[in-house]
């Protein structure tokens, strides 16, 4: 692993780009488990799989931790939003629409 200063080629760029990507996927598949079983447990506890108040407190969350690493928090917004969407997505594979779901 090296850090963005000690890259002197495009080659180590890429390199360390790669090893990032991989690590990131591994990361959003562990969250993907940690969604599946928020679905079983939304399951039996007959919660809908979108809640808002918690999409807005994720989204917060993360607008906070984006400030904090000096990234644009309207960009990680936009990207995290796309994230929940497709975790609700998910889980609704396993609870069925909210939309089906009983009121």
């Amino acid at each position: 692993m090296r850090k963005p200063a000690d890259c002197d080629s495009m080659a180590h760029v890429r390199a360390e780009i790669d090893r990032l990507d991989e690590t990131l996927v591994a990361l959003f598949a562990e969250r993907a488990a940690y969604i599946d079983r928020a679905a079983q447990i939304k399951s039996r506890v007959d919660l809908p799989a979108r809640i808002e108040d918690r999409v807005e407190e994720v989204v917060a969350n993360v607008r906070r931790h984006a400030e904090a690493a000096g990234l644009p928090p309207d960009l990680i917004e936009k990207f995290w939003r796309r994230l929940i969407d497709w975790s609700i997505a998910r889980e609704e594979t396993h609870l069925g629409p909210d939309s089906l779901r009983k009121g």
